[in-house]
């Protein structure tokens, strides 16, 4: 899964957070795993971790 295709996904499940608010905290959570030596499930991580951070800014 892309960074893009994850974004558009939280932006549809998030529609009161604006897109630039989800596509800047998709890039900080890619960011974090920058130096992650198993690339596989970066992807996974960052929807996971991005998801949590929109729940909370949501509430």
């Amino acid at each position: 899964m892309l960074l893009a295709d994850i974004e558009r996904q939280l932006v549809d499940e998030f529609p009161q957070v604006p897109s630039e608010v989800v596509d800047a905290l998709v890039r900080e959570e890619h960011a974090r795993f920058t130096h992650s030596r198993v690339r596989d499930f970066v992807p996974l991580f960052v929807e996971k971790h991005t998801r949590e951070q929109l729940r909370i800014r949501s509430n």
